[in-house]
């Protein structure tokens, strides 16, 4: 299957979003595109960015919409980041963007079957990205994205995938309709799934019933964020949580985990921009993707944050560079 709503980048678009300065080099005049996915296999850069900009899956789960506004001024910021000897465009390959209108009946359940038509049509390209040999980098949208991601990951490598999650939620809810609150959820119960480390959790985002099930799961991990508090150290911590899992390993950040970050969930305590740079540049793990999920630029309530692009071009290129050394 092959999905109805990608739009792959072309290089007139991908030139249109840059500043050009004479006697500079932009990242995006050196990024390649590709004309079909069929060109995937042939294409020289490691990297493959891929925007999923949709709300519906942040609606289902009665969020507050905005996560769709990240793509755009995120792709824009990283194509004119400076390419220099610490990163170089033709690494990275600008796939494209999903195109997904908003719902026109916000009833629970058309929107749950909504976010199943967007697994539908997200699966296929993942996994047509991780059978060329790839490592996508995903932009949201929501964190339901996590599910047909990690879908794909397990289809590709033919085996149950192990997933870290940096996260103030364990997104582990019932599995009764698809929203961004249970995409791991959908993974585990599906079969895709195998060890779930969630980082940063909050102890005021666990719900009874969640609190159980991952005590009652011995394939799921997670260290709170108020024990990592007491603890001090966020990078000896992180290095000590990861040290056990395996590959093939997928990297997980739902950016509402950072203090102040505009998200749907936008929290005043969370982990510094700084910890979680340092946490991507010097990763000690080789993940097969990185999804970016929740980030906003504008939500719906008003609430505005253009500094929520920059921040994405600096955890895509940060993740770029400490994959790369390793």
């Amino acid at each position: 299957m092959v999905s109805e709503t990608l739009v792959l980048s072309t290089p007139e678009e991908v030139s249109s979003r840059i500043n050009l300065r004479e006697g500079e080099t932009k990242l995006g005049e050196r990024v390649q595109t590709i004309k079909s996915l069929d060109e995937l296999k042939d294409c020289s850069a490691r990297f493959v960015l891929l925007g999923i900009p949709e709300d519906t899956g942040v609606i289902a789960n009665q969020g507050v919409a905005g996560a769709s506004t990240a793509w755009e001024p995120a792709l824009k910021a990283l194509l004119n980041t400076q390419e220099n000897t610490f990163l170089k465009g033709e690494d990275l390959l600008v796939l494209g963007h999903f195109h997904f209108p908003p719902s026109a009946d916000e009833q629970q359940e058309n929107l749950y079957n909504q976010v199943s038509y967007i697994d539908d049509q997200v699966f296929p390209i993942l996994e047509n990205i991780f059978r060329a040999g790839k490592v996508p980098i995903v932009i949201g949208g929501g964190h339901n994205n996590a599910y047909p991601i990690i879908k794909a990951f397990s289809n590709a490598s033919a085996q149950k995938v192990h997933v870290l999650n940096i996260d103030a939620h364990a997104d582990l809810r019932p599995t009764l309709g698809r929203h961004s609150g249970n995409g791991f959820s959908y993974a585990i119960q599906d079969g895709f799934l195998d060890r779930y480390g969630v980082f940063g959790l909050q102890q005021n985002y666990v719900t009874a019933y969640m609190q159980a099930y991952m005590q009652q799961n011995k394939r799921i991990q997670y260290r709170f964020y108020e024990d990592l508090l007491l603890q001090g150290d966020i990078q000896r911590s992180w290095l000590s949580f990861i040290e056990d899992f395996g590959e093939p390993l997928g990297l997980e950040i739902d950016l509402d985990a950072i203090q102040n970050v505009l998200s749907s969930a936008t929290s005043p305590s969370g982990f510094s921009v700084a910890e979680i740079r340092r946490i991507l540049l010097a990763p000690q793990k080789t993940f097969a993707y990185l999804h970016l999920a929740e980030g906003a630029v504008e939500l719906a309530d008003g609430r505005r944050s253009p500094l929520t692009a920059k921040l994405i071009a600096y955890l895509v290129s940060d993740f770029i560079k400490g994959q790369q050394a390793l």
